[in-house]
């Protein structure tokens, strides 16, 4: 289901990785709508959910799966004891408030969904609500963002290029090893010479994931890791559930890959 996050009093963590919060910036105060592509657990919600608390705009998160319809992005008449009443959608609301809409994993979405974007992401900036008759004229504060995951893409559900094109494009990726290891740290406590055998372990499983997984492991999988191993869990178990499991089902894959954990994590 849509939800929304309300304005937020505090910044996120966020390590940057190159000049995204500028561009971002620049695409606020500009009125520009930003599509973000990069590999799942990259920290794409992060830094929108850090970009909107810099920018003191309330955020309206939606994760878009198969089922998604335009109502439940733009809102629905509802009926209770006393008669029908309407209800905004989280797009409608982020257009109301001038807030941040960001619709998560937009190529899961039906593509007759994503049309009612289009008014939205171009000059005209413009929400119709047709079961209401009114048409919104989004203010300064709004913004649309999109994102995806190339490398998960299926040929069946890419972007429409008349909808790419409406968009200024960040591309994300995993953050380098020093980096990734500070995340892994500030998010979960671990010592560093921990995290940066996580890391370690992550480089090895990405290499892997070229050719036996469907996802390279994200940086959020260290992340899980490294808490339940603050909290004593014991290191292969830690990897286990927290990434090799979540990578795979298939038990000689597995199998195979805590190998690797052996290798790399000991113990």
């Amino acid at each position: 289901m849509p939800t929304s996050n309300g304005n937020t009093t505090h910044l996120p963590n966020y390590l940057q990785n190159g000049q995204e919060m500028e561009l971002f910036n620049m695409a606020w105060h500009s009125q520009l709508p930003v599509l973000i592509k990069g590999p799942t657990g990259c920290g794409k919600t992060r830094f929108v959910e850090h970009m909107a608390a810099r920018l003191n705009r309330p955020l309206f998160t939606v994760s878009c799966h198969d089922d998604l319809t335009a109502a439940d992005l733009v809102g629905r008449h509802l009926i209770d004891a006393n008669g029908t009443y309407w209800v905004d959608g989280p797009l409608t609301r982020a257009v109301r408030q001038g807030g941040i809409c960001y619709l998560d994993e937009i190529v899961e979405a039906r593509k007759d969904t994503t049309v009612i974007l289009h008014a939205l992401s171009d000059d005209r900036r413009l929400l119709t609500i047709e079961r209401t008759g009114e048409q919104l004229q989004a203010p300064a504060g709004f913004m649309l963002v999109i994102s995806y995951n190339p490398g998960y893409q299926h040929l069946l559900k890419g972007l429409k290029p008349s909808t790419r094109q409406r968009f200024i494009s960040l591309s994300f990726n995993f953050p380098e090893p020093a980096r990734e290891e500070q995340i892994v740290v500030s998010e979960s406590a671990l010592n560093a010479d921990r995290a940066r055998d996580l890391v370690r372990l992550a480089q090895a499983l990405r290499q892997t994931a070229a050719h036996d997984l469907e996802e390279a492991p994200g940086t959020r999988l260290l992340v899980n890791a490294a808490r339940l191993m603050q909290q004593g869990c014991p290191t292969r178990h830690a990897c286990r559930v927290a990434i090799v499991e979540c990578l795979t089902d298939d038990t000689e894959t597995v199998q195979a890959l805590m190998q690797l954990v052996r290798a790399i994590m000991g113990e």
